[in-house]
């Protein structure tokens, strides 16, 4: 398999988390019946976050999946901090988008 796939797919499913909670924080979209949405894509994220780490001893070719795995290994601290930070909080948000740069990073380095 492409290495490409799965830090694409870790990419897909951060933006996709981060675009439903902007417009749930925004009110722009109302989740209250579908809380499990955000939690679910947060879930997902972290599946393919950690299958797109895991790409160096699978994917193809090899050098650039160790390459963005290396630049997508930052993102796990701000991944795993977020459950412990409260929905509520001004900091969700702001660590959250602090893992974005070693997504988009990791997205373009298996792209190239």
């Amino acid at each position: 398999m492409q290495a490409r796939v799965p830090f694409s797919g870790a990419a897909a499913a951060y933006t996709l988390n981060c675009a439903l909670g902007t417009s749930v924080a925004l009110r722009l979209l109302d989740t209250r019946e579908y809380r499990w949405l955000h939690h679910a894509l947060y879930i997902s994220t972290c599946v393919l976050t950690g299958l797109a780490l895991t790409s160096p001893a699978w994917g193809k070719p090899r050098v650039p999946a160790q390459q963005s795995a290396l630049l997508l290994a930052p993102a796990v601290v701000p991944l795993a901090a977020i459950p412990y930070l409260g929905s509520s909080s001004k900091r969700h948000p702001i660590v959250a988008l602090t893992a974005a740069p070693f997504f988009v990073a990791s997205l373009i380095r298996s792209w190239r």
